[in-house]
């Protein structure tokens, strides 16, 4: 399984104000989206996340979001080596992603950029 890199999961209270210092950090614009009633914002390796409590509680659980060029090939590797996938692989607006529990109890998202097939 090819890891090409991680993005940094971060709930906060108020997306507005909280975009334009990761910008700067960055040296990037944000690029910005929803699902499933949450504001999101993309910024470098930062995954900034806002929305109803109840939404940011299940997203709070799963870690960093690990980029993979694959994710049928990672559900292969993950469960071969012990991992629990929890959801997934499912298609996604970028791509593929799967939620995988790992033996130490970490919970991360898995996530390729490959259109789903027949799409």
């Amino acid at each position: 399984m090819d890891i090409l890199g991680a993005t940094l999961r971060i709930c906060v209270d108020d997306l507005e104000t909280t975009v334009p210092f990761y910008e700067r950090l960055v040296g990037s614009p944000a690029l910005r989206f929803e699902r499933g009633g949450v504001q999101v914002a993309a910024v470098g390796c930062f995954l900034l996340m806002s929305g109803p409590e109840a939404e940011l509680e299940v997203l709070r659980k799963v870690s960093a979001t690990i980029a993979v060029s694959d994710v049928e090939e990672a559900h292969r590797v993950l469960t071969a080596s012990g991992a629990q996938v929890l959801a997934g692989p499912v298609a996604t607006p970028a791509g593929r992603n799967l939620i995988a529990l790992h033996p130490d109890g970490t919970v991360y998202e898995y996530a390729d950029r490959r259109a789903a097939e027949g799409a």
